[in-house]
């Protein structure tokens, strides 16, 4: 037999809110922001990581992509 959970257990686990404000605008000058979303070894975080919705994470990596063609941002982090 299945277990059921109670309400009230189901209710407290609140998903985090997202790093960025659904309104805000994503832009590839703001290489402050780019970096938060970047790994140390320059990679994309991904999505579960970050907490961005499907529309912000596209947006993000389109930036970053952008960012990185002109040169704001390196390709790979080469500081070993």
């Amino acid at each position: 037999m299945k277990k059921f959970i109670s309400r009230t257990k189901r209710s407290s686990r609140r998903r985090k809110k997202t790093p960025i404000k659904p309104g805000e605008n994503i832009d590839y000058k703001n290489v402050g922001l780019l970096r938060k979303f970047i790994s140390e070894q320059g990679k994309i975080l991904s999505k579960r990581i970050t907490r961005l919705t499907s529309k912000q994470q596209r947006a993000m990596t389109r930036a970053i992509k952008s960012a990185r063609i002109l040169a704001l941002l390196p390709f790979i982090n080469n500081e070993n």
